[in-house]
């Protein structure tokens, strides 16, 4: 396992309420060191663990994305291990638990850039002309062949974290904040609407500063460390069974699984994956490791042996919290898609309650200008070992 050295924040007094030592924590900002389409609040899995939890129970969430849950546990000074088979979620989900002084994240990628070592692939095409300035490209690819290269130091891994928040979204009207030409913030721009977008408005990349963003996120997110908790982070399909090979015993399983239909999360996040390793254009195809769409029947199935899986690596007293919802083209009711994952899983569904209303929240296809459905009633369903 992974151990992080933060300095721990101030604790609770120990007779203390769990509302109260809930509100002593306020080093959260690395949760928000790169946006995500699909996350879901802090607040859900932090409310979970902070009601039921004590220090030092173990946390799995097999669905980790960028690592909500994990970075809840670590705060709750509960070891955690998240799962994801997105190498961009995995790679977000490893920063929550790495601690790095904000300096010494600066002086790794000022170390990399001042090498000035020429790039030994660089991306092509109209796209990429429109997308970044091209001194901030061959930037960008040092920093990408150089952390493609060794990423196994917290430092590293955080810088990696920081880049990949920074490689798309607005221009502001004041300093530059992202790398890119106009873009959304949670996930890629598509290559052909990208290119049409910005010549129609004549919107040419900004030769940013591409340290000074990097400086300015880290004095952001890594200023007030988070305390020291074991964790690890693994790039795999949880349907697998020795993808928990010799993994601690959970007493808490705290997740939000894909919603029935939705398949996009790598093209969606495609330049990210790009900086990874990935290709430099978008592949639509259905990547290996990803929960069946096929139908309601092959994705329960799926599901199910996720929990079948957890299960046999908890503690006989563990807890299962589900976040569900669903999205609108697809007919079946989310909720009897999560219970029929839930038959004959080794776990029993005790309450479900429902989500406060998701449109009082700020939603990403508002922020673009979009009159969005009203939004699916999401629940969170508690569930006991059967």
């Amino acid at each position: 396992m992974s151990k992080t050295n933060g300095a721990r924040p101030p604790k609770a007094p120990p007779n203390a309420s769990r509302a109260e030592r809930s509100h002593t924590i306020s080093n959260d900002a690395l949760n928000a060191v790169c946006p995500y389409y699909t996350m879901y609040p802090l607040e859900f899995p932090l409310r979970v663990l902070t009601e039921y939890g004590n220090d030092g129970d173990w946390v799995i969430d097999p669905f980790c994305g960028r690592g909500t849950t994990n970075f809840a546990a670590r705060l709750r000074r509960m070891p955690s291990v998240g799962i994801d088979s997105s190498p961009v979620a995995a790679a977000l989900a490893q920063s929550k638990l790495a601690s790095a002084e904000p300096d010494r994240v600066v002086a790794s990628a000022r170390a990399i850039l001042k090498a000035r070592k020429e790039p030994a692939s660089f991306p092509a095409g109209d796209f990429w002309k429109h997308a970044y300035h091209e001194r901030t490209l061959v930037q960008l690819c040092q920093l990408r062949e150089a952390l493609l290269g060794e990423c196994s130091s917290p430092t590293r891994i955080l810088l990696r974290a920081i880049v990949l928040g920074a490689l798309h979204g607005p221009r502001p009207k004041g300093t530059p904040s992202y790398f890119s030409n106009q873009s959304p913030r949670t996930f890629a721009p598509k290559p052909n609407y990208a290119v049409k977008f910005w010549t129609a408005r004549s919107m040419r990349p900004v030769d940013v500063d591409v340290l000074s963003i990097i400086k300015a996120r880290a004095d952001r997110y890594l200023a007030q460390p988070p305390p020291d908790v074991d964790g690890k982070v693994l790039l795999g399909d949880s349907r697998v069974a020795d993808t928990f090979r010799d993994l601690p015993r959970a007493r808490f399983v705290v997740t939000s699984p894909p919603y029935f239909g939705m398949r996009t999360y790598l093209p969606d996040q495609w330049l990210r994956l790009w900086f990874l390793g990935g290709p430099d254009y978008v592949e639509y195809r259905q990547p290996e490791g990803q929960l069946e769409h096929s139908g309601v029947d092959h994705f329960a199935a799926g599901m199910g042996r996720v929990w079948r899986n957890v299960a046999t690596h908890s503690t006989k007293d563990a807890r299962l919290i589900i976040r569900y919802g669903g999205i609108h083209d697809r007919a079946a009711e989310p909720m009897d898609v999560l219970k029929r994952s839930l038959v004959d899983s080794g776990w029993k569904m005790k309450t479900a309650k429902a989500v406060p209303d998701s449109d009082r929240g700020r939603r990403q296809v508002v922020q673009f200008g979009a009159k969005p459905k009203k939004a699916i009633t999401e629940h969170d369903v508690y569930c006991q070992r059967a």
